[in-house]
């Protein structure tokens, strides 16, 4: 029997790149072969349907784009 290694994926962060244009990545697709690949949220929207039937899991962090910052005081 053998044990398979499940990871938690890493938050994606400003060093990632679309692989289509070299934008942020806010998504990241993981094939079912192991690979992966990163896009920005246009590009994610595009290819969306044309992924479906290769992609294992999708890691969707475009909500960062329309995240309220918070705002600090100089106070404290």
């Amino acid at each position: 029997m053998s044990e398979q290694l499940i990871l938690e994926p890493t938050p994606l962060n400003a060093v990632d790149r679309c692989d289509r244009c070299g934008a942020q990545a806010y998504v990241r697709a993981t094939l079912l072969n192991g690979g992966e690949l990163l896009f920005c949220a246009h590009h994610a929207k595009q290819y969306a349907e044309g992924l479906k039937p290769v992609v294992a899991a999708i890691q969707d962090e475009t909500s960062k784009l329309t995240a309220t910052p918070v705002l600090v005081s100089e106070d404290e």
